[in-house]
């Protein structure tokens, strides 16, 4: 008995010391990389902010914004990366299907600068991603690791960069683990995500780079009249976030059909964003529109302003400006949502948040990021509402997705394998 005692404690300890050098080596690693990625994430988003600032106090930047575009193409046939999978790089690295070249992270670092600065229609987190992936791929390689741990630091670069740029440390923690596969998390990531999701967001907010915050929001207690016109919503907004995936990927078949020089594309495309800015009267439409989404939360939106925001965005990221969909998706659903609202008699306001976690889970297809979004976006007092909207955008979606190396491991439907690729078009 004292033997076999002996002997169960002498593999608890083996297997216990193993668990504990593991857990020490991830914890460097991700502090490393929470440091190092945070640092650059930080600079990014800071730049990006005082471009936007510039745009808003400078109308006459936006004439440029073909030369920008040119500039963009220019830039990416110079380091002999013309064929850009911007996001779904990133992806397909994790898949192991390919590898991220470090070059892309000053490249989308500069690019994804200019299109702000000149009036692009387009978000910042697929920089964000691809700047994180690239330099954790860079740190894995430096670090000696084999392909499945150098995948584990993409998987951090990704988490630390989303919580820099966005200043949602708990959803970026689970994002990058979430995004990849539908169905399957990558949990092997989850101690090196969370700890350089939260170094990186306190490296931001230390040198004075912050996300959104809309808390404070006055939610209804949940009963069957604002349950059936949430699920209402949210059902919208699930198709809403499809008529989103369809149009960006039907406006880049388009684009390359007709216009096979990637220099004509951006330069034609660049000067529709001005016609139409010019013709609209308004800057709403141009870079990511955070000040616009900021305003449907307090009940305030142009009834077509979702449509123009598809449009506009469509026209900026498929003619090969960098940026990301993420925000303009919340742009979107927050105007659809606040339309909805005065349409229906339920407040706006509450709509709004509703339509921007609603369509951001259905294009993403990541319900989980998606809740925890809403409880660092919102607090918590709206939950009921986020989970209903979550669920039922989720659900009605389908397997379209904004990215197409995102896979689809199970069935929304049915426990069943499936194992393909999202769609992107009907």
């Amino acid at each position: 008995m004292a033997n076999t005692a002996k002997r169960a404690f002498k593999a608890y300890y083996k297997k216990g010391k193993f668990h504990i050098l593991k857990f020490l080596k991830w914890t460097l690693v991700s502090i490393i990389t929470g440091l190092v990625v945070g640092s650059f994430s930080t600079l990014f988003a800071f730049i990006m902010n005082t471009a936007t600032e510039f745009r808003h106090n400078n109308d006459y930047i936006l004439y440029f914004l073909p030369l920008a575009g040119l500039v963009t193409v220019f830039l990416y046939s110079l380091f002999k990366y013309k064929n850009d999978k911007g996001t779904n790089l990133v992806l397909s690295t994790i898949h192991a299907k390919s590898q991220i070249p470090f070059r892309m992270a000053p490249l989308i670092f500069i690019t994804t600068i200019l299109t702000h600065l000149f009036g692009g229609s387009a978000g910042r987190e697929g920089a964000a991603l691809q700047l994180g992936g690239s330099i954790g791929n860079q740190l894995g390689r430096w670090f000696r690791f084999d392909d499945a741990d150098t995948r584990v630091v993409v998987l951090c670069g990704m988490s630390a960069a989303f919580s820099a740029v966005f200043g949602t440390p708990m959803a970026a923690a689970v994002f990058s683990m979430e995004v990849v596969s539908v169905g399957v998390m990558y949990y092997a990531a989850l101690v090196p995500c969370v700890f350089s999701s939260l170094i990186a967001s306190y490296f931001a907010v230390n040198f004075g780079v912050r996300g959104s915050n809309f808390k404070g929001l006055d939610f209804p207690a949940l009963d069957f009249l604002n349950t059936a016109e949430t699920v209402g919503l949210s059902l919208l907004c699930a198709l809403l976030s499809i008529a989103f995936i369809v149009l960006l990927h039907t406006t880049g078949d388009l684009f390359r059909k007709y216009l096979k020089s990637p220099y004509l594309r951006i330069a034609i495309a660049g000067s529709a964003i001005v016609l139409m800015s010019v013709l609209l009267g308004t800057r709403d439409y141009n870079g990511a529109g955070i000040d616009v989404i900021t305003r449907a939360i307090k009940g305030d939106a142009v009834p077509y302003a979702f449509i123009l925001k598809m449009v506009f965005t469509a026209i900026t990221i498929e003619a090969g400006y960098r940026g990301g969909e993420i925000v303009p998706a919340f742009f979107i659903g927050a105007t659809f949502g606040c339309t909805f609202g005065h349409i229906i008699g339920f407040s706006p306001s509450v709509c709004a948040a509703v339509g921007l976690i609603s369509v951001f889970c259905g294009v993403t297809n990541c319900p989980i990021t998606s809740l925890l979004i809403s409880f660092e976006l919102f607090g918590g007092n709206g939950i009921h509402f986020f989970m209903i909207a979550i669920a039922v955008s989720y659900f009605m979606s389908g397997y379209y997705g904004l990215y197409k190396d995102q896979t689809i491991v199970y069935s929304k439907y049915k426990a069943k394998f499936l194992n393909r690729r999202t769609r992107q078009k009907i």
